[in-house]
């Protein structure tokens, strides 16, 4: 039987940006950090109880209705679900545009749908975007709401989605994105009804191992160059979004829902409007 004093905060992605945010919210709390690999959650799980959190673990495939569908049960048995910290996903340097449309786009959807229907009142979720969305040409009206609001299960249909229209990883990476961040101010609607709160971040470069992994490989030039043309002249670190994370799921963001927080140095509005716009 679960204790229903215990609030548990879920963790989906065990990476930089996961740690850093349940770093800033988990003290007091019950964190399950769930990723693909089991190995990364024990990994990530011992730091962190070493750090002083109680933590527990699991696998999970976002990709998989039955799979979250297993984390929401296991969290909910542990106790009361406060938080939800969805940090999973692909690059499009590690995936086909297929894979991306699934895992970033449908999984984002689907683990919004089936912890909203949990969220305790007062609880709060950030999910992790990514500025790449915020570089995707505007979409129609039409192709906005489809992404907000198609069924989860109908999703990965959409007309424009279908591989003659997304040919390459990058160009269905931003679409996953922009689509997140939609996915998000819709689902805020639904959680709210719950009284609780919902929310996403798109950083741009932050150094983590992938991060330097894009940079010493074929997208490395490219990196160089946002991080040079953007205002701040430098990339992220994940304490810098766990700052955001933590203002978004706690008492000082209570009025904040809805909402994607683009943080990437000033990438995009280069991109749009400086050193790095189409010439």
């Amino acid at each position: 039987m679960k204790d229903k004093t215990v609030k548990v905060i879920v963790v989906i992605g065990a990476g930089s940006i996961g740690q850093a945010i349940a770093r800033r919210v988990g003290a007091g709390r019950h964190i399950l950090l769930a990723d693909l690999r089991q190995e990364n959650a024990t990994a990530a799980a011992r730091v962190l109880s070493e750090a002083g959190f109680v933590v527990s673990t699991s696998e999970v495939d976002v990709s998989s209705r039955q799979s979250v569908t297993s984390l929401v049960n296991k969290a909910t048995t542990l106790g009361n679900i406060h938080g939800l910290i969805h940090a999973a996903g692909v690059s499009p340097t590690q995936a086909s545009p297929e894979t991306i449309l699934k895992v970033d786009l449908y999984g984002t959807a689907l683990v919004l749908e089936l912890f909203g229907n949990v969220m305790a009142s007062g609880g709060s979720g950030v999910v992790i975007a990514s500025q790449s969305g915020h570089r995707l040409p505007p979409l129609s009206v039409e192709q906005n709401k489809a992404l907000a609001t198609t069924p989860t299960e109908e999703l990965l249909m959409l007309d424009f989605l279908q591989p003659q229209n997304v040919k390459d990883s990058l160009h269905a990476y931003q679409l996953s994105k922009r689509g997140n961040s939609l996915r998000v101010m819709a689902e805020a609607v639904q959680w709210g009804k719950r009284g609780a709160r919902i929310n996403a971040i798109s950083p741009g470069i932050i150094i983590t191992p992938l991060a330097k992994e894009e940079l010493s490989g074929p997208r490395g030039e490219s990196y160089r160059q946002m991080i040079n043309q953007c205002a701040v002249r430098r990339a992220g670190t994940p304490d810098e979004v766990g700052n955001v994370g933590a203002l978004l799921m706690g008492e000082d963001g209570a009025f904040i829902t809805g909402s994607d927080f683009l943080m990437d140095g000033g990438v995009t509005a280069a991109h749009w409007y400086g050193g790095l716009a189409p010439k």
